[in-house]
């Protein structure tokens, strides 16, 4: 699930939930990686010649490269999933759990967003080692845009997690004008209570049916969201 957004409005019928505006990317502090997510800042497990990376939202952490490629969590590369840690490994490793389908250099806040597909994203630390003979110890500030290998996908529509909010997604209200996603089947910590049917380029373009109107960005910034 990713982080609160606020809204955009609510429509002349609408029942009086707050209006709302799911945030992107990587706010997951709500998302997979933290909770899959949590923001607290990780570190390379000890022992481990693992590279290790933050959860999305918020906290860094220290990486090493594992020499598997050039690049730490390049595209197409996998990583393990854990609590305190997350380590890049062999795509074919019984550890392997998600893929790297994007990968950028910077910050999220500066850098593109990840695809719809994501499921949650992974805050790299810059690492410039003291001693590096040949190179290969330096990994710049990025995040990877990581999708699960097996389901349930929470970034997928009505999933109830992933960086964007997509027709499809379902929300509900959780106080002072915010909203956070949640799975439209239930099975969440929250029960849905509206989901975005469509998405367009101005609310007057909403069909009758839309109580909310969500901030969703990109070329149709508005979702038009009915109650479930």
């Amino acid at each position: 699930m990713r982080g609160a957004h606020t809204v955009l409005g609510r429509s002349a019928s609408g029942r009086g939930v707050p209006g709302r505006k799911l945030l992107g990317v990587l706010s997951a502090c709500a998302l997979a990686v933290s909770a899959l997510t949590g923001c607290d800042a990780l570190s390379t497990s000890s022992g481990s010649s693992e590279p290790s990376a933050s959860t999305a939202a918020g906290g860094t952490a220290s990486v090493r490269p594992s020499g598997y490629g050039a690049v730490f969590l390049a595209v197409g590369e996998c990583s393990s999933f854990g609590t305190t840690s997350f380590t890049e490994v062999l795509c074919t490793s019984e550890r392997a759990a998600a893929r790297v389908v994007a990968r950028y250099d910077g910050k999220v806040a500066d850098g593109p967003s990840c695809p719809a597909n994501t499921d949650f994203v992974l805050h790299i630390s810059e690492t410039r080692p003291a001693s590096d003979e040949d190179g290969d110890g330096a990994v710049p500030q990025g995040y990877a845009c990581m999708r699960k290998l097996e389901p349930p996908h929470p970034g997928d529509p009505g999933g109830g997690g992933g960086p964007r909010t997509l027709v499809g997604d379902c929300v509900y209200s959780s106080g002072s004008g915010k909203v956070r996603e949640t799975a439209c089947d239930g099975t969440g910590s929250k029960p849905p209570e509206y989901k975005v049917t469509s998405a367009v380029e101005d609310r007057s373009k909403c069909p009758p049916s839309t109580e909310l109107y969500v901030q969703l960005g990109g070329v149709k910034p508005v979702g038009c969201a009915r109650p479930v």
